[in-house]
């Protein structure tokens, strides 16, 4: 399916695809948060938890 002009760049066009990655980047976010005493932890942490800001956002645009 090509994507809509109206939907973001770095999303997909439906939720069930939107709720796996905005899962999937908790799950990372989590596990950056478990080493959060280490640089990469924490750089790990920072970085999934904006992306999963940022999808949890498109996620909310979804209609279908």
């Amino acid at each position: 399916m090509a994507p809509s002009a109206a939907s973001p760049r770095f999303y997909v066009g439906n939720r069930r695809d939107g709720a796996r990655l905005l899962s999937s980047a908790l799950v990372i976010t989590g596990a950056g948060l478990i080493r959060v005493d280490h640089p990469a932890g924490r750089a790990l942490a920072l970085v999934a938890g904006l992306l999963s800001l940022y999808w949890w956002l498109c996620y909310r645009k979804l209609t279908h």
